[in-house]
C-alpha cells in the first residue's frame, strides 16, 4: 500500500479501489477484470461481516482470507497481488457492551486480522460503547486507536510489521450503510481533519508507538459523496477545495468511503483530489442483483410453469420472514417495502443470497438457463451492454458470463478513475 500511496502523491493521477464484498462472484469478476494488468488489487473485510466470532458470513479472519485465495486460484490471479484489509476494526460489534469488554474484544478482532494476513488496517474506535457519552470526543478516540495500533504492533511477527498500514478517521459512515432517507451530507472541515491527525500522532507518541506513525496511509473523511435507499449524492469538487489543499501538503491521503454509484467521472475527480482509496461494496452486489432479477425474467419468459424456480417470489417471502437484516432500513406499506427489498440502493438482500431456500431457487433457475441458449433478442432487452460484447465476440453467451460482466461494468468505472491519466 505505501508504494501506492507514493506513486499518487507524485502524480495526483492513480489510485486504488477496494471491494467490500464477500460475495464470491463479485470477487471473481474482480479477479477476471484484472487478470492482464499487473495491479495490485485491494479486498476489505468489514468487522461486523467478519471477526473472531464468524460475522455474518460465518467466517474469521483466516478463513476469509482462504476464500478468497481459493477463488484466485479458481480464476488463475496471482494471489501475491492481493491486498488484504480489514474496515471498521474497533468495539463496532460490541458498542452493547462496557468499555473493557468492548475493547478486549477489538484487540483480539486486531490479532486475528493482522494474524492471518490483513496489511491495511483501519482503527476504528468512534463508536460508543455501554456507559460511555452517546458522542465519543476526538481525544477519546484517538486514544482507543492508538491502544488498538500498539496491539496490532506488539503480536505482529517481523515480516507483517513491513508491511501493515494504518487508516485512521472519525468521520466514518455508519457500517453497513444508512438507515434512513438522507437529505444533505455534512463534507469534513479542514480543522476538524487536522486535529483528528494531531490527535491520533499525539496518542501513537504516548503509547509508545511512534515508530507507527509512519505506517499511517490515509484518514477516512466525508467529501460529500454517499447514497441512501433510493437516491445518490454526487462528488462536488467545488465543495471540497480547502481540504484537498490541506491533504496535498501531507504525506497522507483520503480514503472515500460509500462512492458507490457515482459517476466515473466524479471518482476519477476523487482520485485527482487525493482521495487515493475509493471504497466501493454494495454496487457491486447490486450490479450482481440486476443481473439474477433479469435472468429470472428471462427465465419465466422462456420455462413452462412447473419448471420455474420461482426466484422473485421466494427472495420476497424469504426477506420478509427474515427482516434482520432490513427491517431498520426500510419503511412504508407492503408495496413499498417490497420495491426496496428487490431495488433499493442500499442493497440489503446482499446479505440474504447465502440463504439455503433462496440458494436452492436460484440453483434451479441457473440450471434451467444453463441448459438452454438464451436467444440474442432477450439479451437484447435485459443485457443491452453484454449483447454488444456477444455481437463483437467478446464473450460467449452464457449465464456466468452475463452475470459477471454486469459486475465488471461497475468495476470498469473504478479502474477507469485510478488509473492514470
Amino acid at each position: 500500500m505505501q508504494e501506492i500511496i507514493s506513486k499518487h502523491k507524485k502524480s495526483l493521477t492513480s489510485g486504488i479501489f477496494s471491494v467490500c464484498s464477500a460475495h464470491p462472484k463479485v470477487i471473481e469478476a474482480l479477479f477476471l477484470h484484472e487478470q492482464y494488468t499487473s495491479n495490485k488489487v485491494l479486498i476489505e473485510a468489514t468487522s461486523n461481516q467478519v471477526n473472531q466470532f464468524g460475522g455474518y458470513t460465518g467466517m474469521k479472519p483466516i478463513n476469509f482470507i482462504d476464500f478468497v485465495k481459493k477463488i484466485a486460484k479458481q480464476s488463475n490471479f496471482d494471489v501475491n497481488r492481493i491486498i488484504f484489509g480489514g474496515d471498521h476494526l474497533g468495539p463496532n460489534c460490541w458498542t452493547n457492551e462496557n468499555y473493557e469488554v468492548a475493547m478486549h474484544k477489538s484487540n483480539v478482532l486486531i490479532e486475528e486480522y493482522v494474524k492471518a494476513g490483513f496489511t491495511k488496517i483501519h482503527l476504528d474506535a468512534s463508536m460508543p460503547c455501554k456507559g460511555d457519552p452517546k458522542l465519543l470526543s476526538p481525544e477519546i478516540i484517538a486514544a482507543r486507536a492508538a491502544l488498538m495500533c500498539k496491539h496490532a504492533e506488539n503480536i505482529a511477527t517481523d515480516e507483517q510489521l513491513e508491511k501493515l498500514g494504518y487508516i485512521i478517521g472519525t468521520e466514518v459512515p455508519v457500517p453497513g450503510g444508512e438507515n434512513e432517507e438522507l437529505t444533505a451530507i455534512h463534507i469534513s472541515k479542514k480543522d476538524d481533519i487536522k486535529q483528528t491527525i494531531d490527535l491520533h500522532l499525539n496518542e501513537f507518541d504516548s503509547h509508545g508507538i511512534t515508530h507507527a506513525k509512519n505506517k499511517i496511509l490515509g484518514i477516512v473523511v466525508q467529501p460529500g459523496v454517499e447514497f441512501d435507499h433510493s437516491k445518490v449524492f454526487d462528488y462536488d469538487k467545488t465543495k471540497t477545495k480547502e481540504i484537498v489543499n490541506f491533504i496535498s501538503q501531507t504525506p497522507w491521503v483520503y480514503e472515500a468511503h460509500s462512492t458507490d454509484y457515482q459517476s466515473k467521472e466524479n471518482l476519477r475527480d476523487l482520485v485527482h483530489d487525493s482521495f487515493a482509496i475509493l471504497k466501493v461494496g454494495p454496487a457491486l452486489t447490486f450490479a450482481f442483483r440486476e443481473a439474477i432479477l433479469s435472468l429470472a425474467s428471462i427465465e419465466d419468459i422462456l420455462m413452462p410453469e412447473h419448471k420455474k424456480s420461482n426466484l422473485i417470489n421466494v427472495l420476497i417471502k424469504t426477506l420478509l420472514n427474515n427482516p434482520q437484516h432490513w427491517d431498520k432500513y426500510y419503511r412504508g406499506n407492503f408495496d413499498s417495502i417490497r420495491q426496496q427489498l428487490l431495488f433499493s440502493l442500499s442493497d440489503r438482500i446482499r446479505y440474504y443470497w447465502t440463504d439455503s431456500t433462496i440458494n436452492e431457487s436460484l440453483t434451479i433457475m441457473l440450471k434451467n438457463l444453463q441448459a438452454i441458449e438464451i436467444p440474442m433478442s432477450l439479451i437484447s432487452q435485459f443485457f443491452p451492454l453484454q449483447y454488444k460484447l456477444i455481437l463483437s465476440g467478446k464473450f460467449k453467451n452464457n449465464v456466468n458470463n452475463l452475470v459477471l460482466s454486469k459486475i465488471q461494468d461497475v468495476l470498469a468505472d473504478y479502474s477507469y478513475a485510478c488509473t492514470s491519466g
